[in-house]
């Protein structure tokens, strides 16, 4: 975006181009689905193809963030420090980047799910990625906040799409246990290195939710502030 552009954009919203952040992170982390779409079918051409999509889509996230924090106000008058605009925006920049990291460690190796995990994977997955949707959805309502002083009854419906962020989260954890729990009864028939790597996917896999209630959490403060 050029700058003249982007500065465009502060002058209709100063918090436009964080929405527009979230909104990449998100698309980038649901480039995650069709990426393991092909890894199941050990299709390694069409994964790549997935990877290299959502590594675009991260380097696009990764524009806008640098834009951002270059042309943010210092002084922008509305009830919303600059510091906690640029600390959102770091944390969901994370997600873009565990999004590519996951992908490209496991095209790097071209490491298969094991059969046996492959349904329960897929679960857990879809439910870190609910939970970057409604990470999503929260920062989507901060021009509305804005234009209600982060006063009344939308400051309500905030908290509540906050709380069911957490609610998500706890479900993410819940699904990892069982995962890591299904993935050390079968370990020993798989190869060691292997296992090493899928616990740490499965772990990476779970900070996508964890960031995304970690952007809730600054959103939150915020809102107490």
């Amino acid at each position: 975006m050029p700058m003249n552009s982007f500065l465009g954009v502060f002058a209709k919203s100063p918090l436009k181009p964080l929405e527009d952040h979230i909104n990449l992170v998100h698309q980038c982390s649901r480039g995650l689905l069709p990426f393991f779409e092909a890894v199941y079918a050990e299709d390694w051409k069409t994964a790549q193809e997935e990877q290299q999509a959502i590594s675009k889509l991260e380097k696009q996230a990764d524009t806008i963030k640098r834009e951002l924090r270059i042309n943010l106000p210092s002084g922008i008058f509305m009830p919303i420090q600059r510091q906690d605009v640029l600390d959102l925006l770091t944390q969901q920049d994370k997600i873009a980047n565990k999004a590519k990291d996951i992908s490209g460690r496991i095209l790097g190796r071209q490491l298969t799910i094991p059969s046996q995990l492959q349904s329960q994977f897929l679960e857990y997955l879809q439910r870190c990625l609910d939970a970057t949707e409604q990470a999503k959805q929260v920062i989507n309502e901060l021009d509305d906040l804005l234009e209600t002083g982060f006063k009344g009854r939308e400051v309500k419906l905030v908290e509540d799409m906050i709380e069911r962020l957490d609610s998500i989260e706890d479900d993410t954890d819940r699904l990892q246990i069982s995962l890591r729990r299904s993935l050390l009864s079968i370990e020993k028939n798989l190869n060691p290195v292997d296992v090493m790597f899928l616990y740490s996917i499965i772990e990476w896999v779970g900070e996508l939710a964890d960031i995304s209630e970690r952007v809730g959490s600054r959103l939150e403060l915020m809102l107490a502030n």
